[in-house]
């Protein structure tokens, strides 16, 4: 575990360091409405609601806003585990595979439980230093339940040399 886990939990737990940490380093979130739901060492669930900003023509949410909350509730648990992180870690996304399964209306939760195997995967490229890459999926469901969207990211890990 990312020693500094929990110094990052706090700043994206607490409403108003969220907002600043979204505004700084992902302002296109921030405009879009994303806010973080739950977050754990395990899982991490992201809420996006449709308004005015997030919309496409058709009364639904864009599917850029959709994978940007997707993105975010797989990529947190991974910013976790390299948040101030010695040897540093990069992390980046290789690959994204998305399938929509309805219209994305109202509140949209996207869900994320790949934590602890991200946790493993940047352990290993800081104990190895050799790349590791991860496969994480992101499903994404309105207020009754429904899902509206699935995504999967390939997510790559690589200890940076001192």
């Amino acid at each position: 575990m990312n020693p500094n886990f929990s110094e990052f939990k706090r700043i994206i737990t607490t409403p108003v360091l969220f907002k600043f940490f979204i505004f700084k380093n992902l302002s296109a979130a921030f405009w879009s409405g994303l806010n973080i739901h739950h977050f754990d060492e395990e899982s991490c669930v992201v809420r996006v609601k449709l308004s005015w900003f997030n919309q496409n023509p058709f009364r639904s949410m864009y599917f850029a806003v959709e994978a940007m909350a997707a993105e975010m509730s797989s990529g947190m648990l991974a910013y976790a585990q390299v948040h101030n992180r010695k040897p540093a870690v990069s992390m980046l996304v290789e690959k994204v595979e998305a399938t929509f399964v309805k219209k994305a209306t109202g509140t949209i939760f996207f869900t994320c439980e790949d934590g602890k195997a991200m946790e493993a995967a940047v352990d290993e490229t800081v104990k190895t230093g050799e790349g590791v890459k991860l496969t994480s999926k992101a499903i994404g469901k309105n207020l009754e339940g429904v899902i509206v969207a699935e995504f999967t990211f390939t997510w790559s890990f690589k200890a940076k040399s001192i």
